[in-house]
């Protein structure tokens, strides 16, 4: 027998082969449908696990059969026009060739599906089929070895799928995806999609888990319809909610709500939104407080707010690459003291990028409802206004900790979650401090100026989108050289900064927009947010401040190398052991913090020895 089949069922080609003293078999499969190299290598990952997992007398049998050359197994890289194709030959000489609608299965010559089966017991019909399987096999074929069967593991035994045996052997081979099938991938995935999203409205009923049969009833239709209006309906309100942008990295296209933006705005309408932009930051200047500060963390926090669409490709990229997703963070949090601006500066950011300023109240924030919105939002940032201490506690530690979202399902689209708050969230975890860009705001006005003032609505009144394409073209420019970056399996090199690219080219823009760019925009990289003195800010003031103040709160012991910080209070000792680096070995007693005395001079920039009474008095 030499048999060419689109798909099979293993079983059953175990069987058949029993009839036959010498067999081949030429699969395929209806996954494939372009055949591109990754879906060839799936393809022959996914069927060498198929046969490993049969029962081992039965695989044994058929290894053995392989072995001594009475069989052979074959697997297309080519499209096959989805022939079913079986041609026999007795030992007296009779052929006879079998074609139609039957793939090699149970299903299809057992009688369990309508099928279409010809034969033709003729030489010539025989002579004329064996020259288009003969063709096939020359071309397009790689062969199923007992090597291939025990180790394909397509992630550690990549070499040993069928493909790569060819390849060694050829040297080298040609493949040709098909590109026309566009149309019918699309087709495919979109109905997976449909289905995956239609299950949870399918009713499961007893009978059905006991069985495993579905009894289809027009209750069950209208129950299906019901849940399927209600979530619609949830599902429209979202989309009008929340717009839907989507990066598209390798098409260099963007797309907002299904709508193709234009990535080539005019410059005058580019240079406005710059200028608007910069006397928005320049309104802080009237803040009470570090102004200038308040200034430098809000444009650093605009960075990555403006770069968070591309960090969902990022993170796909570096984990198909077993690269490290760190350096691409999807969690923001703005808190400090009220009337600092935090929710209209966020606002005004999501208004630059998608012309809208929506957000959720904190009541509405759960993991749940979370990753619910990041599935239908996509890459506009997701904005949680006036997140409570209790709740983020509560809710939010757990959904950065576990920051694995869209990682499975490969999503290449998804938000970034900004969350604001007051001052009472305090200092975070390390572990949620290293996945978050935090911005600490100390700078505010009273509630009479802000009653007074009115940049915030006459610039989120002007500012269009313009400055945000303009940037998205530039972004679109570096992002495909830093995916490709990621694939570099060389373990000295290092991540792409996308926040360094990110600022380089907010820069360019920000600089062909206007004669003089403030100080505050400036290019910036994962240091400027990661490194330990950035995040370690707020015990780094507040020892600093101890220090000049009251002294007396630090013992200083150089026998043991040992700097004891006596804060006064159980959460301020706490507060401070959340933000300080591993090199200093802290650890807490009581109300106080101990420290390594070298490490803590170096990272607190402070000698801690102690001055006279004069010194300190005439402040030498």
């Amino acid at each position: 027998m030499r048999a060419i089949t689109f798909s099979s069922g293993i079983g059953f080609v175990y069987q058949l082969l029993d009839l036959f003293k010498d067999a081949e078999i030429i699969f395929g499969c209806e996954e494939v449908m372009s055949y591109s190299l990754q879906e060839i290598m799936a393809y022959l990952a996914k069927l060498m696990e198929r046969i490993r997992k049969t029962d081992s007398e039965t695989k044994e049998k058929m290894i053995a059969r392989v072995e001594d050359g009475s069989v052979h197994l074959y697997v297309a890289r080519q499209r096959l026009s989805h022939e079913k194709l079986y041609l026999l030959e007795a030992d007296d000489g009779r052929c006879r060739v079998i074609f139609g609608s039957a793939n090699m299965s149970f299903n299809a010559f057992g009688g369990r599906q309508r099928e279409i089966i010809c034969y033709i017991d003729s030489n010539d019909a025989y002579e004329r089929f064996a020259e288009t399987y003969e063709h096939l096999k020359q071309d397009s074929v790689d062969t199923i070895t007992k090597k291939a069967v025990e180790v394909s593991d397509v992630v550690e035994n990549v070499g040993a799928l069928p493909i790569s045996e060819t390849v060694a052997a050829k040297k080298a081979i040609y493949i040709e995806p098909v590109k026309s099938a566009d149309e019918e991938v699309n087709f495919v995935l979109d109905t997976r999609g449909l289905a995956k999203k239609l299950a949870p409205s399918i009713p499961v009923s007893k009978e059905e888990k006991k069985t495993g049969k579905v009894l289809v009833t027009p209750e069950v239709i209208q129950k299906v319809r019901r849940q399927l209006v209600k979530e619609s309906e949830h599902e429209k309100e979202l989309r009008s909610e929340y717009p839907q942008l989507a990066v598209d990295a390798e098409k260099c296209e963007v797309r907002l709500n299904g709508t193709v933006l234009d990535l080539s705005p005019p410059q005058e309408e580019v240079k406005r939104d710059a200028e608007l932009f910069v006397r928005y930051m320049r309104g802080f200047e009237r803040f009470h407080g570090d102004c200038s500060g308040m200034q430098h963390r809000y444009y650093e926090f605009a960075n990555w707010f403006f770069c968070s669409p591309f960090m969902a490709v990022m993170r796909d990229t570096a984990l198909r690459y077993d690269q490290k997703t760190l350096p691409y963070p999807v969690f923001g949090l703005i808190y400090g003291q009220s009337k600092a601006g935090k929710t209209s500066f966020l606002e005004t950011l999501l208004k630059m990028m998608i012309g809208q300023k929506v957000k959720i109240s904190a009541p509405e924030f759960t993991r749940t409802t979370i990753d619910g919105l990041r599935r239908t939002v996509q890459g506009a940032p997701i904005i949680v206004d006036d997140l409570t201490n209790t709740r983020f506690n509560q809710h939010a530690i757990e959904t950065i900790k576990n920051d694995d979202f869209g990682s499975l399902d490969h999503l290449l689209n998804y938000p970034a979650v900004v969350i604001s708050a007051n001052e009472d969230v305090k200092a975070v975890a390390p572990e949620v401090i290293r996945r978050t860009v935090i911005c600490r705001v100390q700078a505010g006005l009273t509630n009479t100026e802000v009653m007074k003032s009115n940049i915030v609505r006459s610039v989120q009144q002007k500012i269009g989108t313009a400055f945000y394409r303009e940037y998205l073209r530039g972004m679109l420019d570096a992002v495909p050289d830093m995916m490709e970056a990621l694939k570099d399996d060389d373990p000295e090199s290092e991540s792409p900064d996308i926040l360094k690219i990110s600022s380089t080219t907010l820069c360019s823009i920000f600089s062909r927009s206007m004669e003089e760019r403030p100080d505050f925009i400036r290019e910036l990289s994962l240091e400027d947010y990661f490194s330990e003195k950035v995040t370690g800010k707020y015990a780094i003031q507040t020892i600093r401040t101890a220090w000049q103040a009251n002294p007396k709160a630090f013992e200083v012991n150089g026998r043991t190398n040992t700097l004891r910080y006596i804060a006064g209070e159980n959460w301020d000792a706490d507060r401070l052991m959340k933000e300080l680096p591993e090199n200093l070995c802290a650890r807490r007693s009581r109300d106080s913090v101990i420290m390594d005395l070298d490490a803590a001079r170096d990272f607190f920039e402070i000698d801690f020895k102690r001055k006279s009474f004069l010194s300190r008095w005439l402040g030498d």
